[in-house]
């Protein structure tokens, strides 16, 4: 399933991992998007209530109740996952475990350096791309196997 997403939805979602990386914090940020039969377009970007440490995120189940509520409301699906890693970027076996995403083809993102070197124009030179594959295992996604096949940013 191709996910698109805007370079506006992408800047806020930028400027949340980096408040928390200046409190030395990993964040979560969730794109939430409407399906159509080929791709997902990312509509909004979603700052669930969560703690987050140097090298982990947890949201509570409060938060994953109001991340529910919103979903029903505004007939939304969470098309990826965005967080952020204090050093490089990669599916930790946490991020595994704790991914919010669960369907088949689900996108994970990972921004490196809690994102305070990343900018909308190096976010998919920077960022590490995973998708749920159907034995339930995250895969990476080359840079350039992204676009047109998995993400584009417009």
């Amino acid at each position: 399933m191709h996910v698109t997403c805007t370079n506006a939805i992408v800047e806020v979602t930028l400027d949340w991992l980096r408040q928390a990386g200046h409190a030395r914090r990993e964040c979560v940020a969730l794109w939430l998007g409407r399906r159509d039969p080929a791709t997902i377009d990312v509509v909004e970007a979603y700052r669930p209530e969560q703690t987050a440490e140097i090298d982990m995120f947890h949201i509570p189940p409060r938060g994953m109740t109001e991340l529910h509520a919103v979903l029903r409301q505004r007939r939304l699906m969470v098309a990826a996952q965005v967080h952020s890693h204090p050093a490089e970027a990669f599916h930790s076996k946490a991020d595994d475990r704790w991914a919010i995403v669960r369907h088949e083809g689900a996108l994970s993102l990972v921004v490196p350096h809690f994102a305070l070197q990343t900018t909308t124009q190096s976010f998919l030179s920077h960022t590490k791309v995973y998708r749920l594959t159907a034995a339930c295992r995250w895969q990476e996604i080359r840079e350039a196997e992204l676009s047109p096949s998995w993400l584009t940013i417009t």
